[in-house]
This record gives C-alpha cells, sequence and structure tokens, in this order.
C-alpha cells in the first residue's frame, strides 16, 4: 500500500524568518485541520513524517531517494526514465511570500520524494467545504525514485528591468552570468529563461507531473509557470550502474559523462567549493538547460555511413570511430587510408571531448522529449538538454561556442529554448529550507 494513501505529518519547515500573518493557503488548511492539526503544525518540520528525526524521512516508502543530504538529489542521482521540467516566473514584490513558499515548497518535496500527499491533510482527508492540499492522481502509487530539484535563475537577483526585487542582488554568484548569443540559436524568449526552475525526475511520469503540479498550485499567486518541459527516456547515465542509453538519433549519448562515482571529478567540475563565489551556493551546481528541436525527418534519410561520422561513433556499439568498444578512448590523431582523420575534425564527439576543451566536463542528465507534430507533418521532437558544472562560464559556455561553430550536427539540430539556474546546496534536516543561506 502506498504511503500517499495515508495521512498524517506537519506542512512546513520551521523558519528563521517567517512573515507575520496567515497566507490564505494556510488558513484553508487550517481550518480543515482542527484544533489537534493547529498543534500539530506548531511542533514545526519535524511533524513532517510524523517524528522528528531526519532518518524517518527516507524510510517512509521503498524507492525513495534521501531528501536530506548535503546536496540535492536529482543531480547525481541515478538519472530516472521520466521528467517534468518548469520554469517560474515570481509575480509577487514581497520578500516575505517569497520566503514563505520556498519553506512551503521545502516541506511538501519533501514529504512527496518519501511517497506522501504534498500536504498535511492530502487528497481526500479534508473538509468537503475546502480544496484538498494534494490533487490526489498519485494515490496508490510508490515514490518511483522522485527527486525534486531546484534552481535561481539571473532575474531573481535582479530583474529584466534591473530592479532589486527581494534585495538579493548583491548575492547574485558571478558563475550565474547570462549565456552568451551562439551562433545558429533561434532561442524563443517565451520558452527560455525564468525566475526560479524546478526539475522533477521519476520512474512514473504520474509522479513526476504530479510534483510539479502541486508545486504549482501551492506557489499560486506567488509564482507563474514560465514554461514547462516533460521528457522520456533519458540521454545520458549518471552512475556505473547504467546502461548508456540513446538518443532520438538512435545513438548512444552520454558514455563519457561525470558519474556519481567519480568523486574526485565531482569537486573539481560539479560542486561549487569554498572561494567559488558567494557562501550560499557552496555545496551547489549551476544548471544549463537547452531545448533542441532535432531534424529527425531528414536525419532518417542520411546515410548511416554520414552519421556515424557525423558523430565520430558507431551506431551500433557506440565505440569511437575506430575503436572497438563504447568506453574506449578515442584515438583523434588515427589517420584513414585516405589520409584524413577517422574522427572527422567537424564530428560531435572531437569537438565536445574534454581534451579539446581544455579538460571541461559537464555531468549531463538530459531528456528526449516528442511533442506532437509541427503542423507539417514533421515530428516536433528532440532532446531537452540538461548539464550540471562548477562554473558555466569555463565549462558549458567554451564547449558550446566550439560546437555552435564548427560541428557538423549543426544541420539537423535547432536550439529553441535556454536556461540557467544556480542550483543551492542540498536541504540538511528538517529545519532547513531552499535558499535558507541565500535569504538570511
Amino acid at each position: 500500500m502506498s504511503e500517499r494513501s495515508e495521512q498524517g505529518g506537519g506542512v512546513s519547515a520551521p523558519s528563521t524568518e517567517e512573515p507575520r500573518g496567515l497566507s490564505r493557503r494556510r488558513a484553508i488548511t487550517l481550518a480543515g485541520v482542527g484544533v489537534a492539526g493547529v498543534a500539530g503544525v506548531a511542533g514545526g518540520a519535524g511533524a513532517l513524517f510524523g517524528g522528528g528525526d531526519q532518518a524517518s524521512a527516507t524510510e517512509v516508502a521503498a524507492g525513495a531517494v534521501p531528501f536530506f543530504a548535503e546536496h540535492q538529489a536529482g543531480i547525481t542521482t541515478p538519472a530516472q526514465d521520466r521528467l517534468h521540467f518548469v520554469a517560474f516566473d515570481v509575480i509577487t514584490k514581497d520578500r516575505a511570500k517569497l520566503v514563505t513558499l520556498l519553506q512551503d515548497w521545502t516541506a511538501a518535496a519533501a514529504r512527496m520524494t518519501a511517497g506522501k500527499d504534498a500536504g498535511l491533510i492530502g487528497a481526500v482527508n479534508g473538509v468537503p467545504e475546502a480544496p484538498p492540499d494534494d490533487t490526489g492522481e498519485a494515490l496508490g502509487l510508490p515514490p518511483s525514485q522522485l527527486t525534486i530539484t531546484v534552481g535561481f535563475g539571473p532575474t531573481l537577483f535582479r530583474d529584466a528591468q534591473g530592479r532589486d526585487r527581494f534585495g538579493i542582488a548583491d548575492k547574485r554568484p558571478a558563475a550565474l552570468a547570462d549565456l552568451p548569443h551562439f551562433a545558429g540559436d533561434a532561442l524563443k524568449p517565451e520558452l527560455s529563461g525564468g525566475d526560479i526552475c524546478v526539475q522533477a525526475c521519476a520512474n512514473d511520469p504520474q509522479v513526476a507531473v504530479h510534483a510539479i503540479r502541486n508545486l504549482a498550485r501551492i506557489g499560486m499567486g506567488v509564482v507563474s509557470v514560465r514554461w514547462s518541459q516533460l521528457g522520456f527516456g533519458r540521454t545520458s547515465s549518471t552512475s556505473r550502474d547504467q546502461a548508456t542509453p540513446r538518443n532520438l538519433f538512435g545513438f548512444k549519448d552520454g558514455t563519457a559523462n561525470l558519474k556519481a562515482e567519480d568523486a574526485g571529478l565531482l569537486r573539481d567540475h560539479l560542486w561549487a567549493q569554498p572561494g567559488d563565489g558567494p557562501d550560499w551556493m557552496t555545496g551547489g551546481s549551476y544548471l544549463v538547460t537547452r531545448k533542441i528541436r532535432m531534424l529527425i525527418e531528414t536525419w532518417d534519410r542520411s546515410p548511416l555511413a554520414e552519421q556515424e561520422q557525423i558523430v565520430g561513433r558507431t551506431k551500433g556499439s557506440g565505440a569511437p570511430l575506430g575503436r572497438r568498444d563504447e568506453f574506449d578512448e578515442p584515438d583523434f590523431a588515427a589517420k584513414g587510408d585516405d589520409g584524413e582523420p577517422v574522427i572527422a575534425e567537424t564530428s560531435h564527439v572531437r569537438l565536445a571531448h574534454p581534451d579539446q576543451n581544455n579538460g571541461a566536463r559537464l555531468l549531463r542528465r538530459g531528456y528526449n522529449f516528442v511533442d506532437g507534430s509541427d503542423g507539417l507533418g514533421r515530428l516536433d521532437a528532440g532532446l531537452f538538454f540538461i548539464a550540471y558544472q562548477r562554473d558555466p562560464r569555463k565549462q558549458f559556455v567554451p564547449i558550446q561556442t566550439r560546437l555552435a561553430r564548427n560541428d557538423a550536427m549543426n544541420e539537423y539540430l535547432r536550439h529553441v529554448s535556454s536556461g540557467l539556474f544556480a542550483c543551492p546546496p542540498g536541504v540538511r534536516d528538517a529545519a532547513d529550507w531552499w535558499g535558507r543561506a541565500l535569504f538570511s
């Protein structure tokens, strides 16, 4: 029986900056709780899981990913099969309301990742006169390895008009510098940017959608959805226990990706270190998203040999051209009988390889997408690229600059969306919440 069918526990983490007054959302919730429920809420986030101990959050149900940790889950967590990603605009100018929302979101995320309903009362146990504090579509479903990861965009610190709405402009990390325009970009502003992002990954699409739906519901009046993306079929592995998946071009993708087991590489290339920037980002990571439309029909008419030359790998095994196994290191010096490089100068593998980019590496955890058709009989499909790194200025930007200028694959790609976010470190315990150090 799913833990989502059980009700109980508290609703939010205690705050050192609790705004005065009670939000309408909380007032409605408490109206359905009664005196005993109010007493439970007063106990703070220790009541989140029916007890005050952090371990209980991870023991609620089988298949749950621990929520409390040094780093946010959903980054090095073994990549799940499904994604629902959303970027929000903050529509309030009230700092206290934003802080309260982040506290409420943290509490709801801790519950949902543990297999519980989003709120204290749940989908079915409230009074008929009040809206439920969970939407109910995940009732009976297990946690499905749900992870919820949050990041803050550049416009949260200073908006498009240059306003410091929340008094945090001086805390914007230098590494959160706006991305440059890359050659070939066809970005749609309505599908790009955002003040706050939420990445929900799970092995059940309904669980991922449920998480985003409930955070959007909780955020009504404080945030609004700017854009969102559903994804299926991970396009990279973040653990050595996972097989390398294939993208919609049919090639193995992410063979050389950073893995959770690479502690030294993660320290050097993934996690922000002390001294890198503001203290609130130490232990966090920077997220770049790109929605990349693949011209599927054009690619499908290309000869196999041409496809392999463009990628720089064999389509079957995933081995670098001229090698036998997928994980063999590419030999960029090897020449063919015609004297030309075996792995072409314009191949994707060569241009993206760390050896060609001053050692820069990314942790990728992107997903395939199919958003129906484009109205002209072609699939609106491609890759929702997701990459985490220690500093985009030294990692994503130089790599993408090189690819945008020279990659033969560009003939078959269109970059239509872009996002950049600073993902703070993990929520340490039930007294912590997303962004606490930023807003302290």
